[in-house]
């Protein structure tokens, strides 16, 4: 190669092997044409001849004519037609970058001057394409491969490389290595101008002097940063959300923090000092005081946890705007080093600013003039330190009245001063409460009160979900004692209905009304049984459910339960995880659930149920408060019915609520579901907007079955079947206080062939149990009862006679009382209301069994 300083001619082409346009061929064959006519002519005689050579000449002069208009209109030229690429060849040649257009094959159809002369080459020789001109040097070896690779796949690259001297490695110094830039660039075929085949376009460039100004800008930015980390002062910069661009040794020194483990992680303003000094830095300046200089006394948090008191000097370019990076000195305040200012005013700015309580000072205007970083932590609009920023600016208008009462009280010096409770500006899910008190003003100080504030926002949703907790608690009580006390009347009514049954043919006219009074009683029993699941004192089955399987097994009923203008879809997740609950109630769940959604869709629509696995991390990101971390299975069930206003979702899981019209509910489905889900340890949520449908979520938890339970679930026996033949033999002591059930229970296992003892009370029983001592064979005791309840008075029994049996009756539920017992405690459990048959095949059980 020659030197790169030698002269560049762009006046014309190196190398021009480009196909002129016309051509000549065509001419020739015209002219052959014409000659043969005429030796055919000549052959013929002359009168035979005229006609066609007439013809001929009209033909030809017509030609002539037409093409004398056309090239006059500019339709045709002669001769120029090559005239048309003179522009674009003459800006190629002119280009200061070297050019070179090929073929597919790599013949060199163009290259420009400015080609030749960075190439270094004689004005006669060759002109190679880039590709080949460069193969011979090891050290673009790879770079040359991969443009000639795209050259040939018709692919765009670009390509810097460093081309050293040819004595590098050597001893000359005198030489310096030569930068180049090479891009490969596809022309494809253009059949307008009759071109077919592809070409490519090099572009070879020399950016040696480029590189040396990018190397030297480099070295300056290098010594820069040397400088900055070598300063005996910290220094580092952060934007508008508190990350960190830029941190120097010394403050990294300071803190403990490794310089390379910082600039391969993000860090954050949190992480070196606490949240309410982040906030602060971050937000300084960021306002109308942009480009203004802050100095703020704070502690940074070291490594290892210890704090380092520092200053900080904080300055927002203005060029940067709100969103720029921050510039922050920090000086070190700790012990050994220089204090410029007093030490009692440093401890104070140190203590305002790292107060856990947002504290602002007010003058008597009510405009801010001092803040803490707690308080533009939580007032974020306070942080614009451009304007004058009112205490009452930062809340919603009705609180505005309080606060100047709270002021001017504060003003008037008055010791006692009631807080003020606020909903913050903007943000009316907010709340907080701002106490005021008055400090003492000296001359040419225009601060008339200090204020405190915090934020009472999760306080008061606490306080909510607590007094909604217990009202439906409440409810649930009461419910429950309603529901103990409909079961032993209808237990009553159920039992005799029986026994006119029993004496009534099907054809007496009075058999139907019997019939329409049982099964009444029926119903009654049901919504008493829902009350009981709202009040969460039902009797569960409780067992391990796939409820993936459970779910495809009720489609069906669920498919007929909607209708067939309602879509039906199950979006199931694989692998679903185990619950453990009663089969039944589960059921119930969704039964309800769907039906409610069926009646939101009158006009037909889309019914979805999902489900899914909620992991532990998921579970804290539900949102919800009151849902502990832990594993779940959601099961989701979605509408696009008509939604529900806010107000009536508050109260959807209120027993006997309805927005239903009169007859087509009991308003007790969801208070069912609300029971049943929390009777078995999940939770449940609505999310609704009035014409968008609405979502029930149910969270229920993991259940994992110990080797024990496998086990034992897999041995277990079948439960015995009810007994056919209800008659039997043996002395029964019946206890209950409740005069109706015990006169029914007593007469129908009369009936069945027992011999039954009476007791209304547990003391009562006890001396009638030692008076027939060796003679009972069973006790049927009412759980709940005066001076002595059920679980009492077994194990008083129990101490006589160890294994005698026991049967339980009541309107409450099994859990209720069972969790008071031993578990070893072996007796059998019958649910108010039970018929004749209930009873009879539950007595015949337990001497069975």
């Amino acid at each position: 190669m020659t030197d790169i300083d030698a002269p560049m001619r762009y006046a014309s082409p190196a190398a021009d092997s480009t196909e002129r346009d016309g051509s000549v061929g065509l001419v020739v064959l015209l002219a052959l044409a014409l000659a043969i006519a005429a030796v055919g002519l000549a052959m013929v005689s002359r009168e035979m001849a005229e006609p066609f050579v007439l013809a001929i000449l009209a033909g030809l002069a017509v030609v002539g004519v037409f093409c004398l208009f056309a090239g006059a209109v500019g339709i045709l030229h002669f001769g120029q037609r090559h005239a048309r690429n003179d522009i674009t060849k003459a800006f190629v040649d002119n280009l200061p970058q070297g050019a070179l257009i090929a073929d597919g094959t790599g013949r060199v159809l163009y290259a420009n001057e400015a080609y030749r002369d960075l190439l270094g080459l004689d004005p006669e020789a060759s002109v190679p394409a880039p590709d080949r001109a460069f193969a011979g040097n090891t050290h673009l070896a790879e770079a040359i491969f991969r443009l000639a690779r795209a050259s040939q796949q018709g692919r765009s690259l670009k390509e810097e490389f460093r081309l050293p001297p040819a004595g590098e490695g050597e001893d000359d110094a005198g030489l310096a290595p030569r930068w180049f830039r090479i891009s490969v660039q596809p022309m494809p075929p253009d059949p307008r101008s009759g071109r077919k085949g592809a070409l490519v376009v090099w572009l070879v460039d020399e950016i040696t002097q480029d590189r040396a100004r990018e190397e030297a800008s480099f070295a300056k930015v290098q010594a820069a940063i040397v400088y900055l980390d070598s300063a005996p002062a910290g220094f580092f910069t952060a934007d508008a959300d508190s990350n960190i661009e830029y941190l120097n040794a010394t403050l990294a020194q300071w803190l403990g923090l490794d310089l390379s483990e910082v600039a391969n992680r993000p860090l954050k303003l949190e992480q070196i000092m606490s949240p309410n000094s982040a906030a602060l830095i971050a937000r300084a300046g960021r306002g109308h005081a942009q480009g203004v200089t802050k100095r703020f006394d704070i502690d940074l948090v070291k490594a290892d946890g210890t704090s380092l008191p520092v200053r900080i000097l904080h300055r927002l370019p203005r060029a940067g705007g709100s969103g720029g990076l921050a510039h922050a000195l920090v000086i070190n305040r700790g012990p050994g080093e220089a204090e410029e200012a007093g030490a009692a005013e440093l401890r104070f700015a140190r203590l305002f600013h790292s107060a856990p309580i947002a504290i602002a000072t007010i003058n008597a205007q009510g405009a801010i003039s001092a803040t803490n970083a707690a308080f533009l932590r939580l007032f974020s609009a306070a942080a614009d330190e451009g304007r004058k920023v009112s205490l009452e600016s930062l809340v919603e208008p009705e609180s505005h009245q309080a606060l100047r009462q709270a002021l001017d009280a504060a003003i008037a010096r008055q010791g006692l001063i009631e807080p003020v409770d606020i909903a913050f500006a903007g943000d009316r899910e907010r709340s907080g409460r701002i106490y005021l008190s008055p400090i003492e003003q000296t001359e040419g100080d225009n601060e008339a009160a200090i204020a405190y504030a915090i934020d009472t926002t999760e306080q008061r949703a606490l306080e909510m979900q607590i007094a909604q907790g217990q009202k439906m608690q409440a409810i649930g009580q009461l419910a429950g004692g309603i529901a103990h006390d409909f079961n032993n009347m209808l237990t009553a009514i159920i039992g005799f209905s029986d026994f006119l049954l029993m004496n009534h043919r099907p054809t007496d006219p009075a058999f139907q009304d019997i019939m329409n009074i049982k099964q009444n009683a029926n119903r009654a029993a049901g919504l008493v049984r829902q009350l009981l699941a709202f009040s969460r004192q039902q009797t569960l089955r409780p067992q391990v459910l796939q409820l993936g399987d459970v779910l495809s097994e009720l489609s069906i009923l669920l498919g007929r339960l909607l209708g067939e203008n309602i879509e039906l879809t199950l979006d199931q997740a694989r692998d679903l995880w185990s619950v453990k609950a009663d089969l039944h109630q589960f059921e119930q769940v969704i039964l309800n659930l769907a039906v409610n959604s069926r009646d939101a869709m009158p006009e037909g629509g889309k019914l979805v149920i999902r489900t899914a696995n909620v992991s532990e991390r998921e579970s804290r990101e539900l949102g919800q408060r009151h849902i502990p971390p832990g594993e779940y299975v959601l099961i989701e069930v979605r509408d696009s019915g008509t939604g529900m206003s806010a107000e009536v979702k508050e109260k959807i899981f209120e027993p006997f609520f309805s927005t239903k019209e009169i007859g087509r509910g009991t308003g007790l489905g969801l208070s069912t579901v609300y029971g049943i889900v929390k009777q078995t340890g999940g939770y449940i949520f609505a999310e609704s907007e009035e014409g968008q449908g609405t979502t029930m979520r149910v969270y229920l938890p993991r259940y994992i079955e110990t080797a024990r339970e496998v086990e034992q679930s897999r041995i277990e026996r079948r439960p015995p079947e009810k007994p056919k033949d209800l008659t039997g033999r043996g002395t029964v002591l019946l206890v209950e206080d409740e005069d109706a059930v015990r006169s029914f229970a007593a007469r129908a296992l009369g009936q069945r062939g027992y011999h039954v003892l009476e007791a209304t009370t547990g003391a009562e029983a006890l001396d009638v149990f030692n008076n027939y001592e060796g003679e009972v064979d069973l006790v049927v005791s009412d759980v709940v009862m005066p001076e002595m309840d059920g679980p009492t008075l077994m194990q008083e029994l129990r101490r006589k006679r160890p294994d005698l049996k026991i049967i339980f009756i009541s309107g409450y539920a099994e859990d209720s009382f069972r969790r008071h017992l031993a578990e070893n405690e072996d007796f059998m459990f019958l649910q108010k209301p039970f018929d004749l048959k209930e009873l009879a095949a539950a007595v015949k059980a337990a001497l069975q069994g």
